[in-house]
């Protein structure tokens, strides 16, 4: 305990490091009081009243957005066009040439992308405004209804809203402390536990729950579950590679031997989202068609907790584990990289050998990440199969777990190397001042 409020004390004294962590905070009040903030023309008492609740793909957003997208607020599509449109952006960086130039322009390329991504940001919100608005705000809770008295100044104020929070996580991203974006979806989730909790409480201790005693064996399972996921974050597999010698100068510098570490899950989150997505589509047809046996289908896709649904869910997750770590790590570029700067793996062949060679690691300990992976997706449906509530259910698995655990670990890291480089400076400083004392006859 001592520990950890020194530390604390540490990161105070750190003016740049507290200056970004009350930022931070401050960025994500800001958010957070927004989502409260419910759309002109709308009766929030209404609202509540007629409304239905989230369901599937909705319950999915609501979660994302913390709330915001059953409460029909000004941020009620949250972030989501925005990852939706670096998604898109990331496919088209693989088939699009143009494209891939920009990607291998440094900076300027960057800010391109940026650039391109936050125009698609506007298209898709502006796609996306008029169906939520008829798919999840009853009629009887709109004031006065009508395209140019509600429709139309909702859809600018939703396009706004998202343009706001992403300007928010980009904010965060430059000035604060961690991934804006990230964050910004991690807290909208974490804001659905203590409800979730609550819930489950009520559950337990009620006449037909188990008492505490289910309660805390639940808690406990909860915390291994979140163990296991860190495992799954944190895993690599280091690959050790050997730097050629060099002269510099009249001497022969002895070659630095590191490593390329290899993660277990490198696709991270996105296999789920992409299999949550296709999971959805059946459904969607669903609203769009009348056939019964279409509809028939449809019900499989519908029962969160049944077998077929989390085995369908589960194939998918490994299918796209593998495809997304296919597009995001390439080992013919880690082999030519390794060429140009005279690096080598020992005992391979510079060149196609090493591509080879990375990419049979690769797929060895991408089989079973992308198994761990689909396990950790479908937990949830055991959870409430074994009787815990579908609010705090959601908790034990799936996307919310593993971007709790992914943007935590990754904002602590970068908390501790701030602290780690102004431990590193003070004991440099020392040393110098030290070294320039013993050169005056002052030591001793």
């Amino acid at each position: 305990m001592k520990r950890f409020i020194d530390t604390i004390v540490n990161i105070y004294k750190i003016e740049e490091l507290r200056n970004r962590i009350l930022l931070t905070l401050g960025f994500i009040l800001i958010y957070r009081l927004g989502s409260f903030v419910v759309l002109p023309g709308v009766d929030p008492i209404e609202l509540e009243r007629v409304s239905e609740g989230a369901t599937g793909l909705a319950a999915l957003l609501n979660l994302f957005a913390g709330g915001a997208f059953s409460r029909a607020s000004v941020f009620a599509l949250g972030i989501m066009p925005y990852i939706s449109a670096s998604i898109v952006m990331q496919l088209l960086g693989i088939a699009v040439p143009s494209i891939q130039k920009m990607q291998k322009e440094g900076e300027s390329g960057r800010n391109k992308i940026n650039q391109w991504t936050r125009f698609l940001t506007i298209a898709i919100t502006i796609g996306q405004a008029p169906g939520y608005l008829a798919l999840q705000v009853p009629q009887q809770a709109i004031v006065n209804p009508g395209f140019w008295t509600f429709t139309l100044p909702s859809i600018i104020i939703l396009t706004t809203g998202t343009l706001f929070v992403m300007w928010l996580g980009e904010k965060i991203t430059d000035r604060g402390i961690g991934n804006g974006i990230s964050l910004i979806i991690m807290i909208g989730i974490i804001a659905n536990l203590p409800t979730a909790f609550l819930f489950e409480w009520d559950h337990q201790m009620g006449d037909t729950g188990g008492g505490l005693v289910v309660l805390l064996v639940e808690i406990a399972i909860l915390l291994a579950v979140i163990l296991v996921t860190v495992l799954l974050v944190q895993g690599v597999r280091r690959i050790p590679i050997q730097f050629a010698k060099k002269m510099l100068g009249n001497q022969q510098v002895q070659g630095a031997r590191q490593f390329i570490p290899l993660k277990v899950n490198a696709a991270g989150v996105m296999p789920i989202i992409f299999a949550q997505a296709l999971m959805m589509l059946p459904i969607t047809l669903v609203n769009f068609s009348q056939s019964d046996e279409l509809t028939t289908f449809a019900a499989i896709f519908n029962d969160f907790s049944g077998f077929w649904y989390n085995f369908i869910f589960a194939m998918l997750i490994i299918v796209f584990t593998y495809f997304y770590t296919a597009i995001t790590v390439n080992p013919q570029q880690m082999a030519d990289d390794l060429k140009k700067n005279g690096g080598f793996i020992p005992g391979v062949k510079p060149g196609r050998d090493t591509a080879n060679f990375i990419d049979t690691i690769l797929s060895r300990i991408t089989f079973p990440g992308s198994i761990f992976l689909a396990i950790i997706a479908i937990l949830p449906a055991f959870a409430i199969k074994a009787g815990v509530t579908t609010n705090f259910a959601i908790f034990f698995g799936g996307t919310s777990l593993l971007i709790m655990v992914g943007v935590i670990l990754d904002t602590l890291q970068q908390i501790e190397s701030y602290l780690l480089m102004r431990h590193y400076d003070g004991l440099m400083k020392s040393g110098k001042l030290k070294g320039r004392a013993g050169a005056f006859g002052m030591t001793g």
